[in-house]
């Protein structure tokens, strides 16, 4: 894959040019011989040192199961051994980005806990061994034997193209940028006037990010559940399979844009232990978009017991800043619940067995106004659960239950997720 994308970047910046010729009628492709001849010479020595060093590299990695441990061996003349534990795997994905998909071959990558330099790529496998050593470790690391069949999975949902093309442009921001983009181009067409392209540029590589960036990624997402967790499919150019077994979901977050609400929609994003930076935010979407009954399903999934929209949630203080009368917070046995926000509401959800820390803390402004904010921190990630704007008095009440709460639940056995088969 490196191999080939070096290639790309090579006949870009030096191959391509090598074709072209100097003439009285300026640069132009000329396939003569000396061209040709010229573009080997360079050309075919640059390809095989770069499939020498992909194959170099494919020939030096080298892994097995042995006993509780997963092995890694690197190197050919400098041999590296690594031993890892399996009860230090988080998650499991199967990657395949489009240039491997023409060989059928698949990318496995082993996410470990640990932090940014905790994830083990193991590429390239043919596309049958990538899933047979997915499932094995899958299995392993739920404390089954290597040998158990892939356990069976139950379809919960498939996001449509046409769904998820219209959530990505049913948004506010979205909308607002598509007017200004198309208000710049109608000026630039009317009075010809390059200077507008300092707007219309920006704006546009914007709307790309924002649509078209997501849209390939997710195209096809496929939800299922199975005994090893939250089995997620997605991906047009390239296509990934995910499993995120429920004891390593730390937090969850039920997102309703303004319109999506008149829609009935939401999404689904998490906190995910083992994934670290940009892998994080890369593995956050648990569901791009769906009826809101299906993420809330899928909710009650990932925290078994959990029924969000029963949880009672008691209004921030009249006395803050917010004009959000829908804000809230509240708790119950399993979870801890706050809703915030009205142009894009989000309902945080921390299971009191993935409780970090609780904490509470008071701004200048708050300590003017008697009021304070519930922290109940999950491990860092795009979901973060606090009650803003408390009564002091209340504030440390919720604080002190909700301590309780997670030491009860760390004792009765509902936060161990070393072994995710139950």
């Amino acid at each position: 894959m490196r191999a080939f994308i070096f290639l790309i970047i090579y006949f870009v910046l030096l191959g391509f040019p090598l074709l072209l010729t100097q003439t009285e009628d300026g640069i132009v492709l000329a396939l003569t011989p000396e061209v040709v001849a010229r573009f080997l010479i360079v050309t075919v020595p640059m390809g095989l040192l770069a499939v020498g060093t992909g194959l170099w590299v494919w020939l030096a990695l080298r892994f097995r199961v042995d006993g509780d441990d997963l092995v890694v061996e690197t190197g050919l003349l400098r041999k590296n051994k690594r031993r890892i534990p399996l009860s230090r795997i988080q998650a499991i994905d199967l990657v395949r980005p489009l240039v491997t998909r023409v060989f059928a071959l698949a990318e496995v990558r082993v996410e470990l806990a640990g932090g940014e330099r905790s994830e083990i790529s193991l590429r390239y496998l043919g596309r049958h061994s990538a899933q047979q050593l997915r499932a094995e470790l899958l299995a392993l690391a739920a404390g089954l034997p290597g040998q158990t069949p892939e356990a069976p999975e139950r379809h919960v949902w498939r996001v449509s193209f046409g769904t998820l093309l219209a959530s990505l442009v049913l948004r506010l921001p979205v909308l607002g940028t598509s007017l200004l983009f198309f208000a710049s181009l109608l000026f630039l067409v009317m009075y010809a006037e390059v200077g507008i392209l300092a707007v219309t540029i920006p704006v546009m590589l914007a709307l790309i990010r924002a649509v078209i960036a997501p849209l390939v990624m997710y195209a096809n997402f496929t939800v299922a559940m199975s005994p090893d967790g939250v089995r997620l499919r997605y991906g047009l150019l390239e296509t990934r399979m995910q499993t995120l077994p429920p004891g390593r979901v730390q937090a969850v977050s039920i997102i309703e844009p303004a319109i999506w609400r008149t829609l009935g929609w939401a999404r689904v994003e998490v906190t995910v232990a083992g994934y670290a930076g940009e892998r994080q935010a890369l593995s956050s979407t648990l569901l791009p978009v769906a009826p809101r009954h299906i993420a809330m399903q899928l909710v009650s999934q990932v925290f078994p017991g959990t029924n969000v929209d029963a949880v009672s949630l008691i209004p921030a203080s009249s006395k803050g800043l917010s004009l959000d009368r829908a804000d809230g917070a509240g708790t119950d046995d399993v979870v801890f619940v706050s809703r915030h926000g009205w142009p894009c509401r989000r309902t945080d959800v921390i299971a009191h067995a993935r409780a970090q820390s609780v904490r509470l803390t008071v701004n200048p402004l708050q300590r003017l106004l008697g009021l304070a904010t519930v922290h109940v921190d999950a491990p860092p990630g795009p979901v973060q659960v606090a009650a803003a704007d408390r009564e002091l008095g209340e504030a440390r009440a919720i604080v002190e239950s909700t301590a309780r709460r997670a030491l009860a639940a760390r004792r009765s056995g509902r936060g161990d997720p070393t072994r995710w088969a139950r």
